[in-house]
Order: structure tokens, then C-alpha cells, then sequence
């Protein structure tokens, strides 16, 4: 299964993600950055079971943190 979301889906459900868990997306990337050392989809399933996140919420997020990681590399 393919990783990749269009632009609109990726913000959209960053977007839902506060007020569907209670949580911002900082303590979420956070939690990523703290969490296992694991390949894309296994952090997926890590979130979705250890955090209860839903498959869509568990998969933007990790994106999302694979995008500012990348990004700070850059710099």
C-alpha cells in the first residue's frame, strides 16, 4: 500500500486530527519522535494500537513527521 496522500487529504486530516483526539499536532509529532525507531507503515500500526488513532489520523501524522524531518535536514 502506498504512503502517499494528495496535499488536500494530508491537510485536512492534520486539520481533524486536534479535535478528534484532544491533542495538537506538536504533542502528537512528540510522541512519534519519542516512540520506536520503526518503518513507515509499523509506526502506523504502532500509533493505531498503542493510541487508539485511526488508520487515516496514525498514516498523516507519520507523514507529516517524515516531511519536518526530511525538511530539517535540509536546513
Amino acid at each position: 500500500m502506498s504512503h502517499v496522500l494528495s496535499e488536500e487529504t494530508h491537510r485536512n486530516l492534520l486539520a481533524r486530527i486536534p479535535h478528534c483526539t484532544g491533542r495538537e499536532i506538536s504533542d502528537w509529532l512528540r510522541t512519534v519522535e519519542e516512540g520506536p525507531a520503526l518503518r513507515f507503515e509499523e509506526k502506523v500500526s504502532w500509533l493505531r494500537h498503542e493510541h487508539n488513532l485511526a488508520y487515516g489520523h496514525a498514516k498523516a501524522l507519520i507523514h507529516e513527521y517524515d516531511l519536518r524531518r526530511a525538511a530539517r535536514r535540509l536546513v
